[in-house]
């Protein structure tokens, strides 16, 4: 062992010109001196120290953060004022976003990092990474972006994720997990073969990113090509949100790579410079390597082990301390100034939410967060009128598993989001959380159904796209009854285009065997899980939006529902709707309604009338030849003509705006009848009520929250196969969601863009039934 430790001491002296510059770059050393002393006073008044507890406070000024604008500016900095740099960089970041809102403490764990990062690298010559970009903040401050957080995640303002069109700082832009290795070795091959002056390009990733599939492709890959990159692996220990979430699996992260890195910590200590230093030999000048290779490599066998990342042909650095820059940058720099292409990967130890007590000690670690008070950490949160859809979900999905013991909840680490945290309190033994891999849940789900289980596959409408193949190769091709229960359908606020779920119905509806639905509010949500769990005849998909459900004085006085005491009734308790409606039968009868209870399933392909014209009051009511019974709309010739009678056809929560949009119609022309249907299904449709709309209408209109390619189209191809549209007498309009990219806004906001509120729906009835004069194209400026 002297022999080795003189070995490594003689490689060390070799580079010494390298360790000891790791600073500043030699040119700038006497002009970083003489600033350094200037600042000496400036940076000892300012505190930074976080107080032990509450009120938290940063500090009063931030002088060194003020002086940097952009990246280079940090080149004059030395280590000490790098420290204050991301102490004020970290205060920074929880200002910013106690008055916003949005991703936190993921930039708060990489404060240092992106610091150390920025210091090292030139960019954007340079191009780093960041999986996800949650992260990011820190990163968006430090590139030129600072003045604009006022406007993080808001209309017209700036991004919560990296976007290449926000900035030429970004390199990529991320949303989903898993892509930036990907991305690193398609930029270094691209470096490369362009024969660019630099190549470095440093991957971002987290120890729940690196989880996913595609990671791990791209690191076989790398090393396979020994593609030039870094990939710096930030070991939080929060592989799945948020932690501690009761599960099969326990409330240990969802992953054995996290319990892996776990174990390098505990069986390695945090690696110093001089530590790193000795295991670089590889790195290090021919001459050097050809002295000392045989011995490097029995050295690092001892001191640091072999790793899984070194089998797939990564040279591995670590793991060291991702809140200490003083170790951190000269590592950086070697591996910047080295001529090796092997890809590196970096692996450093940091906390989630490090430097703010509050997010450190919040199960979740304050990882998404609305408005907070900085002294306390509490946040401003209004008093939601209903519960949320998520929660509606979970809810129904445990009383349905109460019933059935088949029932199994299976999420892709987005328990929180899903309300498979709230089903894994009562269940935490039929709750699987696979980590964040879309693929493999849906599987697993089918492999379950394969048994007999009745598995709930949660997952996000948007991350759903990542198991496409998987729906249509291992569920739908063998009509396996796997429920899956898209959350987030629609358009979400404020996390922009990568989050939207716009696209499920196109992509889910021209998929045989598969059964989608959608509810209108909290009560069909209900009824639906209800559905999915007694369904066994083939897979299901259920897709609802974020947000919260209407509460009771809506589903009365807007839906019509009859509620007792004015209460959403319990699970066994009934009200009275109207799910289906004829014509020839309403003329038989006075009144028709039909009780089912809550919990209890739809009838499969089953749609329903909600408002007949007079408003949805008329549905209790004796409906006269010529039109409307409710005094307050008018009576008399009201849709005497069929011209005059107008069909809405909403599928998901845009009903509410349909059944508005109704009233603002019939109030504006005593001639127009408006009739809403809720259609409840995509797949099957009911084509026997669309027929019946159809005969009643010479103006149907179909209304969703999706793209082109969705509900509106299935029933368009119905219509036109079925001989609809043969006579020219319907007008048909399908409401969709255009073919464009919704940045960050409110849903609102989103929803007001896509022309779906009720404004936008009775203007087109009122268009169609020509009550409007419409401008000609050539005429409008």
């Amino acid at each position: 062992m002297k022999f080795i430790s003189a070995a490594f001491l003689s490689a060390v002296a070799l580079s010494s010109s390298t360790v000891t510059a790791f600073t500043t770059p030699i040119s700038n050393r006497q002009a970083t001196a003489s600033l350094h002393k200037k600042n000496t006073q400036l940076n000892e008044a300012v505190n930074r120290i976080t107080p032990d507890g509450p009120p938290y406070a940063g500090p009063s000024s931030k002088p060194i953060l003020d002086s940097v604008k952009f990246p280079h500016d940090m080149n004059r900095l030395d280590i000490k004022q790098l420290e204050q740099l991301a102490h004020e960089l970290r205060w920074e970041i929880i200002e910013a976003v106690s008055k916003t809102g949005g991703h936190f403490s993921s930039s708060l764990g990489v404060t240092e990092l992106t610091v150390a990062l920025h210091y090292v690298f030139d960019m954007p010559e340079d191009d780093i990474i960041w999986d996800v970009a949650h992260q990011c903040y820190g990163h968006k401050m430090l590139t030129g972006r600072r003045d604009r957080f006022p406007t993080l995640r808001q209309l017209n303002g700036m991004s919560g994720f990296c976007k290449r069109k926000e900035s030429e700082y970004d390199s990529f832009g991320a949303g989903h997990s898993s892509t930036s290795i990907s991305a690193a070795q398609g930029m270094s091959v691209a470096k490369s073969i362009l024969k660019k002056r630099k190549n470095n390009c440093i991957a971002v990733i987290g120890d729940g990113a690196i989880t996913g599939g595609m990671a791990y492709e791209a690191m076989n890959n790398a090393g396979y090509l020994s593609s030039r990159m870094i990939v710096v692996l930030n070991d939080n220990g929060q592989v799945s949100l948020p932690t501690g979430t009761q599960s099969a699996g326990g409330t240990i992260p969802a992953s054995q790579l996290s319990a892996y890195t776990s174990n390098l910590l505990v069986s390695k200590p945090f690696q110093d410079f001089r530590d790193f230093a000795k295991g670089l030999n590889r790195l290090f000048p021919e001459n050097v390597q050809d002295v000392n290779k045989r011995i490097d490599e029995y050295a690092r066998g001892i001191v640091t082990g072999g790793t899984i990342f070194e089998e797939l042909g990564f040279f591995y650095v670590g793991p060291i301390d991702g809140h200490d820059l003083e170790n951190m940058v000269p590592i950086l720099e070697k591996l910047r100034d080295s001529d090796s292409n092997k890809p590196v990967l970096l692996h450093i130890k940091t906390e989630k939410g490090y430097g703010y007590p509050p997010a450190l000690e919040a199960s979740d670690r304050m990882h998404g967060v609305a408005k907070f008070n900085i002294g306390t950490g509490v946040q401003v949160k209004g008093k939601a009128a209903a519960p949320s859809f998520t929660s509606i979900m979970a809810n129904s999905m445990i009383d349905a598993a109460t019933e059935d013991r088949a029932i199994v909840g299976i999420t892709a680490a987005m328990p929180g989001g899903t309300g498979m945290d709230i089903f894994g309190r009562r269940f935490p033994k039929r709750t699987f959380d696979v980590g964040i891999a879309e693929q493999h849940a849906v599987t697993f789900a089918a492999g379950m159904a394969c048994e007999g289980l009745k598995p709930f596959c949660c997952i996000y409408s948007t991350f759903m796209q990542r198991g496409y193949d998987q729906v249509v190769h291992d569920v739908a091709i063998q009509n396996l009854p796997v429920r899956m229960i898209l959350d987030r359908a629609g358009v979400v606020g404020n996390d922009g285009p990568t989050h939207h779920g716009c696209y499920d119905l196109a992509y889910m509806g021209c998929i045989p065997n598969l059964t989608i639905m959608s509810p209108s509010d909290e009560i069909e949500l209900r009824n639906m899980v209800q559905t999915c769990a007694e369904f066994d005849d083939g897979p299901t998909v259920l897709r609802y939006p974020r947000g919260v459900g209407y509460g009771a004085d809506k589903l009365q006085h807007l839906f019509g529902y009859e509620l007792e005491d004015g209460e959403i009734p319990t699970k066994g308790e009934c009200l009275c709707v109207l799910p289906f409606w004829n014509s020839c039968v309403v003329q038989m009868l006075t009144m028709v309604s039909f009780i089912y209870f809550l919990g209890t399933a739809v009838e499969i392909g089953k749609g329903r009338i909600i408002r007949k014209p007079g408003g949805v009051r008329a549905m209790q009511e004796v409906i006269t030849a010529n039109g409307s019974t409710d005094s307050t709309l008018g009576a008399g010739s009201r849709g005497q003509k069929r011209e005059d009678r107008v069909a809405i056809l909403s599928f998901g929560t845009r009903l509410s705006e349909a059944l508005i949009a109704a009233d603002e119609v019939e109030e504006k022309d005593p001639d127009l009848a408006v009739t809403v249907a809720d259609a409840r299904f995509m797949k099957p449709l009911d084509v026997d009520m669309i027929r019946d709309l159809v005969k009643e209408n010479g103006i149907i209109i179909t209304v969703e929250e999706g793209s082109i390619g969705g509900f509106g189209d299935h029933v368009l191809h119905f219509l036109s196969l079925d001989g609809a549209l043969d006579d020219g007498d319907l007008k048909f309009r399908p409401m969709v969601l255009p073919d464009t990219y919704f940045e960050a806004a409110t849903q609102y906001e989103q929803y007001e863009m896509a022309g779906l509120n009720a404004h936008h729906i009775s203007g087109t009835c009122l268009r169609l039934a020509k009550k409007v004069d419409v401008p000609v194209l050539s005429e409008v400026e």
